[in-house]
């Protein structure tokens, strides 16, 4: 889901001091990368990559996350399996003048009648629009004509995650540029491989996006992958940069190359809405409705991102948004904000999730 924002000044912050009740969270680690502007904007939220008892994994496996056995790899590739088969649906079903409500539910559903559950909601992000829209309740939107329209969606069997994009164009305008994120994704996943450094693979997405004509969307990039977590840690960027990370053996990352217009400012800004969240923490909660909705989100969900459309009909719908609001303000929940294109230029995706083996890598979606 989303690509992930650049993670040039990623840095780890330190435990902090937990009550009694919290304690199973003290070794919860935080990262906050991108533009600090405070809870629920474009800056990337905390990791937890430590929530052993809501994720249900064990320490040592979250520790070597990545390093994944035999089982485990079979479910990361039934899951992308079924987005493979959900994207070749969607593709001849998505059309101009259709309600988007209508998309990400048929893209939903599909994955759960072919045995998975969705990672995160579909995302149906139209033009300028690059990541993070998904229908709320009772959405009106429609997708208008001469659109370009990107549908990102995600599956887990397990747990184990697996995530793709498929941009759908209705304005020839825009056909080449997105052939162009085909090509560098095709490009990017050729040239993987472990112990390489990822501002080379960045550097190659980069160039390929350049010699075509366009511009890469500089502050979205690709992600690692794990159980229960969409995003894993370790950042895959679409252009060069300084930095000593490499891709490791073994691991699931997800390779999405955004590409927008030459003239186009080439980075994201936080839009004004919210239609997708995920479970942070535990917190003292004072309505009871707000509790309800937690239990649910913990057990259902556990630390992937949900729609608030998912929560409908759990409490009285009069006290619906009251006990969301709750959740927000007191941070049990964050809120995934959708991202703009800075100068409101159209932007293309395409993305695959891959495996690292020692020849380069198997794409699973």
């Amino acid at each position: 889901m989303d690509g992930y924002l650049d993670v040039s000044s990623a840095r780890k912050s330190k435990p902090k001091t937990k009550s009694l009740a919290l304690e199973r969270w003290k070794l919860t680690q935080h990262f906050r990368v991108g533009f600090s502007q405070g809870f629920g904007c474009i800056s990337w939220h905390s990791i937890d990559v430590n929530l052993f008892t809501v994720v249900g994994v064990d320490k040592k496996r979250v520790e070597l996350m990545g390093f994944f056995d035999e089982e485990e790899i079979e479910k990361f590739k039934s899951a992308g399996k079924i987005l493979r088969e959900t994207k070749a649906e969607m593709k001849h079903f998505v059309r101009e003048g259709m309600p988007i409500i209508e998309v990400c539910e048929k893209a939903e559903n599909l994955i759960r009648e072919k045995g998975g559950k969705p990672a995160f909601p579909c995302n149906v992000s139209i033009n300028e629009i690059a990541a993070h829209y998904t229908s709320p309740p009772n959405d009106e939107k429609i997708i208008p004509e001469r659109a370009i329209v990107k549908v990102d969606v995600g599956a887990h069997i397990d747990g184990y995650v697996a995530d793709s994009e498929i941009t759908i164009c209705f304005n020839p305008e825009y056909v080449s540029m997105v052939e162009t994120a085909e090509q560098a994704l095709k490009t990017a996943v050729n040239f993987i491989h472990p112990r390489m450094y990822t501002s080379k693979l960045g550097s190659v997405i980069e160039k390929t996006i350049k010699s075509r004509g366009f511009k890469p969307v500089s502050n979205l990039t690709g992600h690692q992958v794990g159980r229960y977590l969409v995003h894993a840690g370790t950042s895959l960027p679409n252009v060069s940069h300084i930095s000593l990370s490499k891709i490791q053996l073994g691991r699931v990352y997800a390779i999405e190359p955004f590409v927008t217009l030459p003239n186009a400012a080439g980075r994201v800004e936080n839009g004004e809405e919210t239609t997708i969240f995920r479970f942070l923490k535990p917190r003292r909660l004072n309505n009871s409705y707000a509790k309800q909705l937690l239990r649910h989100i913990m057990e259902s969900f556990r630390t992937l991102p949900f729609a608030e459309r998912w929560l409908q009909g759990l409490v009285p719908e009069e006290h619906h948004r009251e006990a969301l609001r709750e959740l927000l303000s007191s941070k049990c929940l964050m809120g995934y904000p959708i991202f703009v294109e800075a100068s409101r230029k159209p932007v293309a995706q395409a993305e695959h999730t891959i495996l690292t083996v020692e020849e380069g890598c198997v794409v699973l979606t």
